[in-house]
């Protein structure tokens, strides 16, 4: 990263940025997508079995990630302020905060998956495909949550290009093993939708890996991470990554397991209504990647130059992330409702899961926009470090606005299942003009000098 002196230089850096971090966050869902698609073709009860078992893990691994995300501002502060040492303290407790996740997050499962499932009562074979997907993707959740750490660390540097190239070299590996395990083909074990969590697992291992190698032999990230670095423990350095990053892990949690309660209430109707739910959030969620990739390296930049002092420049990165986000929202949503009985082809083979898919993708473009305010307001802040409140609103959006909402809509107007979509179009609104305006907040009270840096 460097310092940028007119609005074509910020455009171009926070697109090299971006670009690379699209891809890889493009890469990374593409397991979900693999995933999906896969156990489709194979049996609907095993799409749908896969979409319970993701209700169930993303709104823990989210908003456990999000936690270890604040690596990100606080490394990339620090790097504006030229502080190389604590750079490198803050990796190094990043990866003992990750491991100590991973291994409470297992021994929980252990104790408490099955009693969860059982109390969704789920049919036979849904419990059983739902069950076996979260015990594969079991086996990978240190290598994942270590290179979360990781990765946020590479993005703190600037060097995002890094990560996709990683990413990339790794999906043969995934879709391979998808292919092999879900269908039994090969030799392999014929595991139906439970074959694409074993399948993931195997793929984070490999990510990490490379990873944990390229930072340990090249610069120049060897120079921030040492053997002799984790021979330095700190609970205050710990307790620094938690204040900023359990409020991050909160806000994105909020908004995850809004959606995992939808997909479990929606799963009281049939399977072809699960299977479509499921396809058409898998649609506008890979779609989400973009606003998200944009929050990403927003974050950085503002964290960037929030740590040099140079405010004006801060705020510029922070609304130039939110107009780039709602543009491109535009776009990909009017493209999916134009295009949505294509799209939802690609999901399944059977005619009413098309079609009703096709439905709820009438929603999209209004979902798209409001999801990508929220998200770049809400990195924007990240960047500031300015994170209490915004869990906060997230709570009140999500919960008291987008579930009673979607619930009524959907059991007492007559619309039926789109009527959630409906209510979480209305609570990512919320959110995001609550964040906006709190961001308006923090540039013009906390940082005064910002108009006239």
């Amino acid at each position: 990263m460097y310092q940028t002196f007119t609005l074509k230089e910020k455009i171009k850096q926070i697109v090299i940025l971006l670009l690379p971090i699209l891809i890889t966050q493009l890469g990374m869902f593409s397991m979900v997508f693999f995933n999906t698609i896969m156990s489709g073709k194979y049996n609907p009860s095993d799409l749908a079995g896969v979409a319970i078992g993701s209700s169930i893990w993303n709104p823990i691994f989210t908003g456990l990630s999000g936690i270890l995300l604040a690596v990100s501002p606080i490394a990339a502060q620090r790097f504006g302020e030229k502080k190389n040492k604590e750079v490198s303290s803050v990796i190094t407790h990043g990866i003992y905060l990750g491991f100590i996740i991973a291994v409470i997050v297992i021994v929980l499962g252990v104790f408490l998956l099955e009693p969860i499932l059982v109390k969704m009562n789920l049919p036979a074979n849904v419990h059983h495909t739902a069950h076996g997907y979260l015990v594969g993707l079991s086996f990978g959740i240190i290598p994942l949550f270590i290179f979360n750490v990781l990765r946020s660390f590479i993005y703190a540097l600037g060097k995002t290009r890094v990560v996709m190239v990683i990413l990339l070299s790794s999906l043969p590996v995934n879709f391979f093993l998808n292919y092999a395990l879900i269908f039994g083909n090969w030799g392999f074990p014929e595991l139906g939708g439970a074959g694409a969590g074993y399948a993931t697992s195997f793929t984070y291992w490999v990510i990490c890996g490379i990873t944990a190698l390229i930072i340990r032999k090249q610069d120049p990230f060897s120079f921030y991470v040492r053997r002799s670095h984790f021979k330095e423990f700190s609970f205050k350095e710990l307790r620094e990554i938690l204040k900023i990053g359990v409020p991050m892990g909160l806000s994105i949690f909020f908004e995850t397991s809004m959606f995992a309660v939808v997909t479990i209430l929606i799963s009281r109707f049939n399977i072809t209504t699960i299977a479509a739910y499921q396809s058409a959030l898998n649609i506008v969620s890979f779609l989400y990647m973009i606003p998200m990739s944009i929050s990403m390296a927003q974050t950085v930049l503002v964290g960037f130059e929030v740590g040099a002092k140079r405010y004006k420049d801060a705020k510029i990165y922070s609304w130039l992330g939110v107009a780039l986000a709602i543009l491109i929202a535009i776009v990909t949503g009017l493209f999916v409702v134009l295009f949505r009985f294509d799209v939802a082809g690609f999901y399944s083979n059977k005619a009413a899961v098309i079609n009703l898919t096709a439905h709820f993708l009438i929603y999209a473009l209004f979902f798209q926009i409001s999801d990508a305010i929220q998200a770049t307001a809400q990195a924007a802040l990240r960047g500031y470090k300015d994170v209490n409140l915004a869990f906060i609103m997230t709570l009140i959006a999500y919960w008291l606005i987008c579930l009673p909402l979607g619930y009524i809509l959907a059991h007492y107007s007559g619309l039926g299942a789109p009527g959630y979509w409906i209510g979480l179009t209305f609570g990512l609104l919320a959110a995001g003009l609550g964040l906006a305006l709190r961001l308006i907040h923090i540039q013009k009270r906390k940082f005064p000098s910002l108009e006239n840096n």
